[in-house]
């Protein structure tokens, strides 16, 4: 998320610029698909740049989400207890990162995250 011109905007880094997107059109701002608009300013001119990352319980346990589809979530756990993780069902992503599908109604205490 990057704030400029005091609005906040899903944003992208890209080198010495920010990609700022919004839904609908506006001065400046260039459709790249329908209900997505696409401006590069210079990083220098927005006022905070922070990552954002949806988190939440599922079965007891910690995680964050990934991606949705279709009434599921794609979620990591970050419990850092491969027992767990293994015992969950949860695929090896990569060393120690366990991801799954978790129905999206099962999941618990969803909360956004600034880092």
């Amino acid at each position: 998320m990057a704030r400029w011109r005091d609005r906040e905007y899903q944003a992208s880094p890209d080198g010495d610029d920010v990609r700022l997107y919004q839904p609908e059109p506006g001065e400046g701002f260039t459709e790249v698909r329908p209900g997505r608009h696409l401006r590069v300013v210079p990083a220098a001119e927005v006022d905070e740049l922070t990552y954002v990352r949806t988190a939440c319980t599922w079965q007891g346990q910690p995680f964050i989400v990934l991606g949705e589809h279709d009434g599921w979530l794609r979620v990591e756990y970050t419990g850092g207890r491969w027992p767990v993780a293994e015992a969950m069902g949860l695929e090896a992503f990569d060393f120690g990162v366990y991801q799954g599908w978790a129905p999206a109604a099962d999941v618990r205490d969803l909360r956004e995250l600034r880092v």
